[in-house]
């Protein structure tokens, strides 16, 4: 069996694999799509280092095997990966910080000991019974695909600072941004303004719900004065990913308003600490989710409160993923959502 890993700077290979078996503990699913993620495109662009466990790791499929001591799993059953569920005996869990829990932060990492040697650009993939959901029975396969990044963006809404009616900013309209921005209407924000260079995503955003979409420069400054009197966004959520984001974040930002990193840069970003500190910036930030969201955005998903199918623009199978990840990567890519269908 071939999996495609990312092992260098604009380099993808595929790798052959033994078949994957059912460890004590573990299932063997068979993939139908893979969403690309952002930490995918940026391990592309960059060549750092890239853990195989998580080189595509937002997929679903159908559960083919199951191992020993597997209970509530069965052959056949239609599942999505997710977080592994708090284990309650670490130190975090011990010390009523279950939201923090070790044990379900390394499996998002991909570091837990059932940890595959590749992700889900594969036929197939073994994982423990704890990382896989049962797919709402109301999504289709490729809204189910997508539930793993919407949760990621519903969990930084809920952990920021949002408060209703406030003027909200998402600087980037990728997968994540435009999860983040239905997530801030959905959660009562009052005006919500999307800056993102691409015009076709700035459309998918209003599609989708903003108010506004704006390109980056004065026209976006202009715009976020006006609409607050001069004073400034009262927060503004950093989806982009780029070190020069950050900044930029915190200067849409009124005095004493809010910022959300959203977005994973992969070098240090430059920041200016005097107007941090001048605006008296009150700061969140995000990464992956918990068990219990993820069941929650998926049943929002399923109802309709959030939408996915616009965002997938695209499905390539595994010979067509090197030249969509270069797609994506040169920053000029007409695509928001590629599914990889390993099936092709």
């Amino acid at each position: 069996m071939q999996a495609a890993l990312i092992t260098g700077r604009e380099t993808l290979e595929l790798i052959e694999f033994p078949d994957p078996r059912a460890a004590e503990g573990g299932v063997v699913v068979d993939v139908s799509f893979c969403g690309i993620c952002g930490t995918d495109v940026h391990a592309y662009q960059s060549g750092s280092p890239y853990n195989p466990a998580i080189c595509g790791h937002e997929w679903v499929g159908h559960v083919s095997e199951c191992g020993d001591g597997v209970r509530g799993l069965d052959v056949g059953d239609r599942v999505v990966v997710s977080i592994a569920p708090i284990c309650g005996r670490c130190a975090a869990c011990r010390a009523g910080q279950s939201d923090h829990c070790q044990v379900a932060f390394v499996s998002a990492l991909g570091r837990d000991p059932l940890a595959p040697p590749h992700g889900g650009f594969a036929e197939r993939i073994a994982v423990s019974k704890d990382r896989v959901v049962r797919a709402d029975p109301r999504l289709s396969d490729e809204q189910a695909a997508q539930v793993e990044p919407a949760t990621v963006a519903f969990h930084a809404v809920r952990r920021s600072l949002l408060r209703s009616g406030d003027v909200a900013v998402v600087q980037g309209a990728g997968p994540i941004g435009l999860g983040t921005m239905q997530w801030v209407r959905a959660a009562g924000a009052g005006v919500v303004v999307v800056v993102e260079p691409n015009e076709r995503r700035r459309d998918l955003a209003l599609e989708l719900g903003a108010h506004h979409a704006v390109a980056p420069g004065e026209g976006a400054d202009q715009l976020i004065k006006t609409l607050t009197d001069g004073l400034g966004a009262d927060i503004v959520y950093e989806c982009v990913g780029r070190s020069f984001a950050v900044q930029s974040a915190v200067d849409f930002a009124r005095r004493g308003g809010a910022l959300c990193l959203v977005g994973l840069p992969d070098e240090k970003a430059p920041i200016d600490v005097g107007s941090w500190l001048v605006k008296e910036i009150s700061a969140t930030s995000a990464l992956a989710y918990t068990r219990d969201e993820f069941a929650m955005a998926m049943s929002m998903i399923a109802d309709g409160r959030f939408r996915t199918e616009p965002m997938h623009t695209a499905t390539v199978g595994l010979d067509g993923l090197d030249s969509a990840l270069a797609d994506l990567a040169s920053g000029q890519s007409l695509e928001t959502k590629v599914l990889v269908d390993p099936r092709r």
